[in-house]
């Protein structure tokens, strides 16, 4: 099996350079900043603030040498980014009134793979940020998981592996989308089953700044607490009950002892802040 490098040849590929060069009608230096809207396909939720001042200031300086890519939508008038998203919004911050720009004609699917090789080439995404593109060429465009694997140069099972971080809680998903968490974290907490133990754990993971190894075996001991060797443990029996009753008449509250898996907890309900005073003298003058 050949190694397929990612996405292929990446925009080069995909835009001919005769488009620039042999025809006036692709290639516009001076076209209008305000005509142009932001790609609906894009694939980037976030882009970091301080870079994008420091690539306006760039703007200001030198203009914007590589030119964007835009398409004309064949139902209206506009005109959509297909790449170059970053460079639209350092031209807009730093108060340009045209770009240069190359007209393609595109469609949908066409302006999220642009965009997408775009953003990865430059390892730009966000594991989620994948994740959330290769689901919506799924789910929108029909291409299985075989298809974009191919087109982007990955296994299918590493396409299958970014689509299931979309199952992590959203809480989680935060914090991947933040850089607390990386790829590596987030799928060895997909070990866990339950979305409370995944929050705890990944809010463990994140305060101790502990390393995918060490998240993988804290999922392990996690689940190993919940695994074959307690299946059959109870949290009571015949002797924790009797002494739950035997408290509950000595206080006159109800008492509740429950085993766990090293020793127990005993929990005396209350319902007012009277009975609260009742109940610690009768536990503090025994």
């Amino acid at each position: 099996m050949t190694n397929t490098p990612r996405l292929g040849k990446g925009l080069a590929a995909l835009i001919d350079s005769k488009e620039i060069e042999n025809s006036n009608s692709a290639y516009n230096p001076n076209f209008d900043i305000t005509k142009i809207q932001p790609n609906p396909y894009q694939p980037r939720m976030q882009i970091d603030p301080e870079e994008l001042i420091e690539i306006a200031d760039s703007v200001r300086e030198k203009g914007v040498i590589q030119p964007l890519i835009i398409t004309k939508d064949k139902d209206s008038d506009n005109y959509f980014l297909i790449a170059g998203e970053r460079r639209l919004k350092a031209a807009q911050l730093a108060g340009l009134k045209t770009v240069p720009i190359v007209l393609k004609e595109s469609s949908p699917l066409e302006m999220l793979e642009l965009a997408l090789i775009e953003n990865i080439q430059r390892q730009d995404l966000n594991p989620l940020e994948e994740a959330y593109a290769f689901q919506q060429m799924v789910e929108e465009f029909g291409i299985s998981q075989d298809e974009i694997a191919q087109k982007v140069g990955l296994s299918r099972v590493t396409v299958t592996n970014k689509i299931r971080l979309l199952t992590i809680p959203e809480e989680v998903k935060e914090d991947v989308l933040n850089g607390k968490l990386s790829e590596g974290h987030a799928r060895a907490l997909l070990g866990l089953k339950d979305d409370t133990s995944l929050i705890a754990a990944a809010d463990l993971v994140v305060k101790r700044g502990m390393s995918v190894r060490e998240t993988e075996a804290l999922v392990r001991k996690i689940n190993y607490g919940k695994g074959s060797t307690t299946k059959h443990w109870r949290k009571s029996d015949r002797e924790t009950e009797k002494y739950s009753e035997m408290l509950s008449r000595k206080l006159g509250f109800t008492a509740n002892i429950t085993k766990m898996t090293k020793g127990g907890k005993v929990v005396i309900r209350y319902n007012t802040k009277e009975e609260l005073k009742d109940l610690m003298e009768k536990l503090l003058n025994q």
